[in-house]
């Protein structure tokens, strides 16, 4: 009898100790399931925050204010919201941690701006996030010192393609916070600092001729190329640039007459050798630049075409890339164009058309003008000539040429870089750091 006492005894003990196990796993099981929700949710909300930063998203939030290139200042928020059961979620759920990251007060100081998820389709509950925070970042926000100055500074930050920097020559970065918050109460904060995939297509002058024994003019008399930066809206123009730059060696045919015609650094004529970027000074880096305009336009062309073929959607607040395969005649097209438009061929160029943005002649590496007009270019123009007279490439940079046959070639080209800028739009928001925040 008391040997089968302890049995039982032994079993219930046993079974307690199972029981125990069961619940102490099932918890665990429970918690790792709400943190593995909870931590998607917010992944989820930071990726809606990203994706609308897209000017070509359907539902793209446009939270840069001024025109196009104005950078997004310190003080201006913007929020997407994801209410439940007609929640007010920046009340139930305030974000403290923009304060931390800017100072006390920050946040009732900051102008604030707000948007819905389009995360609940058709009725149906998306993931549980309930506001994401789009906003500039500091090095005093991010508690970094980035330029390696000694001094957290109020200033914005960018990014140059390789490191996060103080100098405005490159992308902004932006942060992109996500708050989650389950049924059960679980909580999870999370962040991205983000910055825009562009080309990244600077120009040292207002017309750049890519090339050995580069041609050009000589242009009419009403014909001028000015170097001297335009400010667009809001946007500051930044330091002048020669008006014709050229790689290679100088050429007897680069006539820039009349002198005073041809305004930037080093006196009239302003014509200079430039240093361009590593990828625009070889037929393969040219060639991989060709092919990513051409992956990611707005527009593409087959030539040869005419100006019957061009897009009309093109606006300030709308700009295009617009890729023509072979050549293209502008003649009849009085319009304006706005964004970047590669050519491949030859750009015969009438002087009644403008363009805002950036021209890129990239192939044949030519440009005519003819015909008489007041349009100009406004941005930078491009020309580098890849390929021989039968578009057999070449095995190094060939001659590119601007040439005037007739009229008066409009009033030219005025170097702008907010006109640069404004037209790079980003193929993506490239994730530069990511981590959890604790609650």
């Amino acid at each position: 009898m008391l040997i089968a006492i302890f049995v039982l005894l032994l079993i219930a003990v046993v079974g307690i100790a199972l029981i125990v196990s069961s619940g102490t796993e099932t918890a665990l099981a429970g918690n790792y399931r709400s943190s593995t929700v909870v931590y998607y949710a917010a992944l989820a909300g930071m990726e809606e925050g990203r994706g609308r930063l897209m000017p070509k998203n359907a539902n793209y939030i446009n939270v840069f204010p001024g025109p196009p290139g104005t950078p997004l200042p310190v003080g201006q928020v913007w929020y997407i919201t994801n209410p439940a059961n007609g929640e007010n979620v920046l009340t139930t759920y305030q974000d403290n941690e923009y304060n931390t990251e800017f100072g006390l007060g920050a946040l009732a100081g900051a102008t604030v701006s707000t948007i819905p998820s389009v995360s609940p389709v058709a009725g149906i509950q998306g993931p549980l996030y309930r506001w994401v925070r789009i906003n500039a970042v500091t090095e005093q926000s991010l508690n970094f010192d980035v330029d390696n100055d000694g001094s957290l500074g109020p200033g914005l930050i960018y990014y140059d393609g390789a490191h996060l920097t103080t100098n405005p020559t490159g992308a902004q970065a932006l942060e992109i916070t996500s708050l989650a918050v389950l049924p059960n109460g679980t909580q999870k904060m999370a962040q991205y600092i983000v910055a825009p995939a562009t080309l990244n297509l600077n120009f040292p002058g207002a017309l750049i001729l890519d090339g050995n024994g580069v041609v050009f003019g000589p242009g009419p008399t009403t014909f001028q190329i000015n170097g001297n930066d335009e400010a667009v809206g809001t946007c500051a123009a930044g330091p002048p640039v020669t008006a014709i730059g050229y790689t290679g060696a100088p050429s007897p045919q680069l006539n820039a007459t009349p002198a005073g015609n041809y305004i930037g650094p080093g006196g009239t004529p302003s014509v200079n050798p430039v240093t361009l970027a590593s990828n625009l000074q070889s037929v393969s880096g040219l060639n991989a630049l060709v092919a990513t305009i051409a992956q990611n336009a707005d527009v593409t062309i087959s030539g040869p075409a005419n100006a019957g073929n061009m897009p009309t959607s093109m606006s300030a607040a709308n700009p295009l890339t617009v890729v023509v395969n072979g050549d293209l005649d502008l003649n009849g097209w009085f319009s304006t164009g706005y964004g970047i438009l590669l050519v491949t061929g030859n750009l015969h160029y009438d002087p009644g058309a403008s363009w805002e943005g950036i021209v890129l002649v990239i192939g044949k590496g030519t440009i005519t003008s003819d015909y008489n007009g007041t349009g100009r270019f406004d941005g930078a123009v491009f020309l580098a000539t890849t390929v021989d007279s039968a578009n057999n490439p070449l095995s190094s940079l060939g001659t590119p040429s601007f040439t005037f046959l007739t009229g008066d070639g409009g009033t030219g080209i005025h170097y702008s870089s907010c006109w640069i800028k404004a037209v790079q739009a980003p193929s993506t928001y490239t994730v530069l750091s990511f981590h959890e925040i604790l609650q």
